[in-house]
C-alpha cells in the first residue's frame, strides 16, 4: 500500500456525511490502497491492516468469492458443541429488540468464522442471503475479505466495518460491527457476535452497544463457570474432608473447586492429556489423578504406591432410576442418568472396544446418519464423567473397570427404550455392539 497523507478517515467524519458521500470517500481510498496511489485519506489502521493481509493473501477486491456451506446437520453439530449457544438469551435480549427499528441482523459465528445463528430484519435477512451472509456460511477473512466478522477474529478485538472499508466490492453497501466473545475459563476465542446492515443506517455507536453485549455474554458465561465450581465443590469437599496429605479439587480447565492440607490457589495449569492414574502436575508435582463430575481430584503424592484403578459401577436394575457410581481411592460419588444417557453407558459397557457416533446411531436408532444428535448427547455425558469416557473411538477408558448391573428379568432392561440393541440384549440375542 502506498504512503498516506492527509487526515485519518474516522467513525465520527464517516458517520456525520450523507451516505452516499461516505461511500464516495471510502471507495476512493480503497481505490487508492489497491493502486498503489496516495489516497485522498488514510484508511483507519485496522481497516490499513486488514487490506494489507488480503492484497499478500490475494483475495480479489471484485471477486465474490464463497466457500462451501455448512449443511443443516454440520451446522447444527457446531451449534451443540459451541458454548455460544449458552449464552444466546444475553445476546438475543441485548441486540433483537433495537434490531428491526435499525434495519440491522445480528449474526453469532464460531471461532472458525461460520455464521451460526442469524436473526433480525426479515427484509434485510433476504438481502444477506443475496450476499451469502447465510447461517453455514464462512466469513473468515481469507475467504470474503474484510468484514465485522472474520477481521473482528483476526484481530480479537472489536471492528466496525463501514462500505468500501470491506475488502470486496460486492460488500459495499453494508456496515458491520464485530465483537469477539472469549471463554473466561481459558481465555480462548469462542467466536464473534456482529450486527450488520445497509450503509445507510451506520450509527458510531453500534460498535460500543454490540461490544457491551458481548462482554454481558462473557460476565454470563463467567458466572456459570462459577456455578459449575461450586457443584464440584459439593461433591469434592466430603471426599477432601476423609483423606490425609495435600489434595485439591480442580475443574476440566485447572480452576480450584476444594483444597486440603495446602495453600489455595486459584487455577493449576493441567496437562493436555490429563487422566486417571499418576500423572506429573507442574506446579504440584507428581500427582494420583482421579475424576470427579465435572473436574479432577488431584492428590499429590508422598510416595510411588499404586493409586488403584477408577470402577464404574453402571446400575440399569431400577426402571426409571438409573446410575453410574465413580469409585477411587479417595472414595466414591454417583451421577443420576436420563433415560438416553442410560441407553448410550449400556451400549459402551457392553463394547469395550469402543463404537464411532456412526456405530452408536446405527445402534441407537437403527439408522447410522443421526451422528449429530449422538455426539451432542454423549458431549453432555463427558461433562459429568470426562475422566471416565473417551471419543474416538467412544469407550470408557482403558484404566477403567465397568461393572454393568442389569435387571433380574432381562425384558426390564430399559423398558423405554426402543434401540434395536437394547431390545436384541432383552431378547438374549447377539448383534452390533452387544455381547450375549
Amino acid at each position: 500500500m502506498a504512503n498516506t497523507a492527509g487526515s485519518a478517515v474516522d467513525v465520527a467524519r464517516i458517520s456525520a456525511m450523507d451516505a452516499r458521500e461516505a461511500a464516495r470517500l471510502l471507495k476512493g481510498v480503497r481505490a487508492a490502497a489497491l493502486a498503489g496511489d496516495r489516497p485522498p485519506a488514510a484508511p483507519r489502521p485496522e481497516i490499513a491492516e486488514s487490506w494489507r493481509r488480503m492484497m499478500a493473501g490475494g483475495v480479489h477486491p471484485d471477486r465474490d468469492a464463497r466457500s462451501r456451506m455448512l449443511s443443516a446437520a454440520e451446522t447444527e453439530e457446531r451449534r451443540h458443541v459451541s458454548p455460544l449457544r449458552e449464552v444466546l438469551p444475553v445476546l438475543r435480549e441485548g441486540l433483537l429488540p433495537a434490531l428491526d427499528e435499525a434495519l440491522h441482523i445480528m449474526v453469532i459465528a464460531d471461532a472458525d468464522g461460520r455464521l451460526l445463528w442469524r436473526e433480525g430484519h426479515s427484509s434485510i435477512l433476504r438481502k444477506a442471503d443475496r450476499l451469502g451472509f447465510a447461517v453455514g456460511a464462512h466469513w473468515d477473512e481469507a475467504v470474503v475479505g474484510t468484514n465485522g466478522v472474520g477481521t473482528a477474529l483476526v484481530a480479537r478485538r472489536p471492528v466496525q466495518v463501514f462500505s468500501a472499508e470491506h475488502f470486496v466490492s460486492s460488500h459495499h453497501d453494508w456496515t458491520c460491527a464485530g465483537a469477539p466473545v472469549r471463554d473466561p475459563r481459558d481465555g480462548q476465542l469462542l467466536g464473534v457476535v456482529d450486527v450488520s446492515g445497509p450503509l445507510a443506517t451506520m450509527h458510531p455507536a453500534t460498535l460500543t452497544w454490540v461490544s457491551s453485549v458481548a462482554r454481558l455474554a462473557e460476565r454470563e458465561l463467567r458466572i456459570r463457570h462459577l456455578e459449575s465450581l461450586e457443584r464440584l465443590r459439593a461433591v469434592a469437599a466430603p471426599l477432601l474432608a476423609r483423606l490425609p496429605g495435600r489434595a485439591l479439587a480442580v475443574d476440566a480447565n485447572g480452576w480450584t473447586a476444594a483444597v486440603t492440607g495446602l495453600a489455595p490457589v486459584d487455577r493449576v495449569p493441567l496437562p493436555k492429556s490429563l487422566g486417571p492414574g499418576r500423572v506429573w502436575v507442574p506446579q504440584l508435582g507428581d500427582c494420583a489423578v482421579e475424576p470427579l463430575p465435572g473436574g479432577w481430584l488431584l492428590r499429590i503424592a508422598q510416595d510411588r504406591t499404586g493409586t488403584g484403578v477408577t470402577r464404574v459401577v453402571l446400575d440399569l436394575s431400577r426402571a426409571g432410576s438409573w446410575s453410574a457410581t465413580v469409585y477411587g481411592a479417595a472414595g466414591s460419588w454417583s451421577q443420576e442418568l436420563s433415560p438416553r444417557h442410560a441407553e448410550l453407558l449400556f451400549l459402551l459397557a457392553e463394547s469395550p472396544r469402543g463404537r464411532s457416533a456412526a456405530e452408536l446411531a446405527a445402534e441407537l436408532f437403527g439408522d447410522p446418519t443421526r451422528t449429530v444428535t449422538i455426539r451432542a448427547e454423549l458431549s453432555r455425558v463427558r461433562r459429568h464423567l470426562a475422566g471416565v469416557l473417551t471419543h474416538r473411538p467412544y469407550r470408557f477408558a482403558e484404566d477403567v473397570e465397568v461393572e454393568l448391573i442389569r435387571p433380574q428379568d432381562p425384558a426390564a432392561l430399559l423398558p423405554h427404550s426402543t434401540a434395536p440393541a437394547v431390545i436384541r440384549a432383552r431378547l438374549g440375542r447377539s448383534g452390533p455392539g452387544v455381547v450375549p
